[in-house]
């Protein structure tokens, strides 16, 4: 398992839409790459003015994060997400 440092957080990116509302099947080459996924690691933050400033989100959080922000990685068979705080763009409720 990855461990983030600072103001990094890990996501596990939602998986992909197969097809469409309409029963279409999208091709790998159409499909959209996703902005939204958990929260599956949180570093313990960033200071600021010398205070340790803790991330907003929470380990099993579901967030949009912005679309170019963030590194891609793999481990095993599963895709992550690396992020800075400042690239996640909302919290589901």
């Amino acid at each position: 398992m990855l461990k983030p440092l600072g103001d990094k957080i890990i996501v596990k990116p939602k998986p992909e839409e197969e097809k469409t509302a309409g029963g279409i099947y999208v091709p790998d080459t159409a499909k959209k790459k996703s902005t939204e996924g958990e929260v599956v690691a949180v570093g313990r933050g960033k200071y600021v003015d010398g205070k340790l400033v803790e991330p907003e989100v929470a380990v099993g959080d579901t967030v949009i994060y912005s679309k170019y922000g963030g590194t891609e990685v793999t481990v095993g068979d599963t895709d992550y997400v690396i992020l800075d705080e400042d690239s996640i763009l909302a919290v589901k409720a």
